[in-house]
């Protein structure tokens, strides 16, 4: 089945993202309109920095349509993408999206300079996934209908909730495609 999904394309590792949809055999628009969710069967909300993704996304009106659109379709956040996603953010009067029932710690492995790689036991994924963490967030708890995928040191790093999938880590940065498949396979399923 052929699934057509879009990765937001204000900031972050869009190209890297569309290379690991494309390899994992996803059709991929890059959205920077609100009209360029029409006829998505998903979508990725890429990493990047949070309170200025959800200022570009109020700017180019994709906030209340990506709330709209994530309803019926699935969507993939991946480090900032999961604190947009997240519907309690530590230290911060009120959500973004609010997709997700987790609350999440931003910078919680500290600064840029801190960055590094880790393998992770990825839940249905893999057990040899390397992740790469940049200034990534952590998951501090989860409600009761989200699944748990991967921990880093008891930290939870990736989680699923329905139609919805985060990573605190970049899976995009890697030529590792096995978490874009995943979503992919989660897509294919909403569509059929």
């Amino acid at each position: 089945m052929s699934v057509k999904i879009g990765v937001l394309g204000l900031q972050g590792a869009v190209r890297e993202h569309v290379r690991a949809l494309e390899a994992s055999g996803a059709e991929t628009v890059i959205v920077k309109r609100d009209n360029q969710l029409e006829g998505l069967d998903g979508l990725v909300i890429p990493g990047g920095e949070s309170t200025t993704m959800r200022k570009l996304m109020d700017q180019y009106n994709l906030f209340e349509t990506v709330k709209d659109f994530a309803k019926k379709n699935p969507i993939f956040g991946t480090c900032a993408g999961l604190i947009l996603m997240a519907a309690r953010i530590e230290g911060q009067k009120g959500p973004h999206l609010a997709l997700m029932d987790i609350d999440v710690r931003r910078n919680a492995f500290g600064r840029q300079v801190q960055s590094f790689e880790a393998e992770l036991k990825v839940e249905d994924v893999a057990d040899d996934f390397v992740g790469v963490f940049i200034r990534a967030p952590y998951i501090l708890s989860v409600g009761s209908d989200v699944q748990v995928l991967a921990k880093y040191e008891d930290k939870i790093v990736a989680a699923r909730q329905g139609n919805y999938l985060t990573a605190a880590f970049h899976p995009e940065l890697t030529d590792d495609y096995r978490m874009h498949q995943y979503f992919v396979n989660m897509v294919e399923q909403q569509k059929a």
